[in-house]
Parts: structure tokens; C-alpha cells; sequence
């Protein structure tokens, strides 16, 4: 008959439980208490941004402009910098397009700006004056800055400033032919053309798909000198939309243009 004697180093499963937890509870304790330090650490003066390099586009802002705009819209340090709100920050300063941050250890903020680079004035529907940039994207700005640079106003409905840009830029050279520049360009809410010339003419293209629409401005540029000439009067009115030629109304005279070429005209 054999005789067992029990382990002394057997523990009750309980007892290991227990330990098993303790030990879990102690290493998330200590978890808990580094992440706390490096938070604090984080928060340090020590790790504050002494240093805000600004780089880039700096033609419309000058960047103590652009410190007074931005700064005071800044909060964190090295580790606790929010960047996608800072850059918010510096792309809501007048004339900045984009901004991008970076951060330089061990206190360096660098921005670099792109502005915006205006190609026309804009008006909304509403009457409100923007402008446009070269990407075709409206933005705010003081007009009075760019009153001395000659550019084009533009119109049209909500979301249509690329798309009247572009059509400027077509129509332009194909007026330049006529000695005229464009002022200005317009679409209504149903998608009918208007151009104003330097010349203080107005010419009405009418609505239809781009080709279209520069096809019948190519047919008036290339035809309205012969009756111009003819009458030796510059134009003040032309109307693109008869679908068998165009009106045109001259300084003192109005004639109507079959697609013949023949003219009528009656003097007022």
C-alpha cells in the first residue's frame, strides 16, 4: 500500500487567480503612470515653439501680417500641436491659398504659404465682389488690392468660376483679332454668354455646349469688321443668338446680318 504526501509548492487555483490579477492591475498601474509622466513631460515649457519660421509665397502679406492673423489662433507645443488646426490657422490669412506645417525638433514651427494669384474679380449672384484665382477657385480678399491690375470681371452662378475662367481665356485672343479686349464675361443662370469689351461693346453668344459657342464667336469675329467698315461706325451691340446670323447695332446705326453676308441697315 503506497502513501502519497501532498506538494507543499501546490497552490489553490483561487489563490493563483488572485495573483494573476494583482500582477495585470500592478502593469496597468504602471502603464497608467508612464503615460501620465510623458503627458506631463509633453507639456513642458521646455518643449514650446520659440521658433515660427514663415516661407513661400510672401508677395500679398508681409509676415509680421501674417503673425498678428495667425498666431493668436495657435495653442500646443511640439507633441501637442494640433497641425490640421494650425494650418487652418494660417490658410484663414487673407491671400494665403495653402499652407503646410512642419514640426523641426527641437521648437521649430515651419510654414510654407502658396498664395492665391487672382486672374479675374468675381461677382455672385448676390452682388458680393471676390476673386478668382488661376486655379479658377474663389476666394476673399480686399478687391482695392488689385484695382491697378487690369483683370477681368467674371460672373455666373455658385460653382461656376473655373468654368467661366476657362471660357474667358478662349474667348479673349479670338477678340484680340478685333483689336478688343475682354472686360468682362458673364453666364446666367441658364447658361447664356455674355462678353463686355474695353471698347464699351456688349456681344450676347447664347447659351449651348462650349464648341458650339466658340464656333459662332469665331464666325462673328471673323465677319462684323466687313460691316463695321462698311458703315464706318464701331460696334456698340452684337447679338450671336439668331440661329440665321447675327444682329449687330452699330454707334448710330442698326443692322441686322444674314448669314449671306448681305446687311441691312437703318439710321436712326
Amino acid at each position: 500500500m503506497a502513501t502519497f504526501a501532498p506538494s507543499t509548492n501546490a497552490m489553490p487555483v483561487d489563490i493563483r487567480l488572485m495573483n494573476g490579477i494583482a500582477n495585470a492591475v500592478f502593469a496597468l498601474v504602471g502603464m497608467a503612470l508612464a503615460v501620465a509622466a510623458l503627458l506631463w513631460l509633453a507639456r513642458l515649457p521646455v518643449f514650446a515653439f520659440r521658433v515660427v519660421k514663415i516661407e513661400g509665397d510672401l508677395g500679398r502679406n508681409s509676415v509680421s501680417t501674417i503673425r498678428a492673423n495667425a498666431m493668436p489662433r495657435l495653442a500646443g507645443n511640439f507633441f501637442t500641436m494640433d497641425l490640421a488646426r494650425t494650418r487652418s490657422a494660417f490658410e484663414a490669412v487673407p491671400w494665403v491659398r495653402k499652407a503646410v506645417v512642419h514640426r523641426v525638433w527641437p521648437s521649430t514651427l515651419r510654414v510654407e504659404l502658396v498664395e492665391h494669384h487672382p486672374a479675374a474679380l468675381w461677382q455672385d449672384m448676390d452682388g458680393t465682389d471676390k476673386l478668382v484665382n488661376t486655379e479658377g477657385d474663389v476666394f476673399e480678399a480686399n478687391v482695392g488690392d488689385v484695382e491697378d491690375d487690369g483683370l477681368p470681371a467674371l460672373s455666373g452662378p455658385d460653382g461656376s468660376s473655373a468654368r467661366v475662367l476657362a471660357m474667358y481665356q478662349r474667348l479673349a485672343p479670338m477678340f484680340e483679332r478685333l483689336d478688343a479686349g475682354v472686360e468682362g464675361v458673364a453666364m446666367s443662370g441658364r447658361g447664356s454668354w455674355r462678353v463686355m469689351l474695353d471698347t464699351g461693346a456688349e456681344v450676347e453668344l447664347g447659351r449651348g455646349e462650349e464648341p458650339e459657342v466658340l464656333a459662332r464667336t469665331d464666325r462673328f469675329v471673323r465677319t462684323v469688321t466687313q460691316v463695321t467698315g462698311r458703315f464706318e461706325r464701331p460696334l456698340a451691340y452684337a447679338d450671336l443668338r439668331h440661329a440665321d446670323g447675327y444682329a449687330v447695332k452699330l454707334k448710330g446705326i442698326t443692322t441686322t446680318l444674314p448669314p449671306a453676308g448681305t446687311a441691312k441697315a437703318r439710321k436712326h
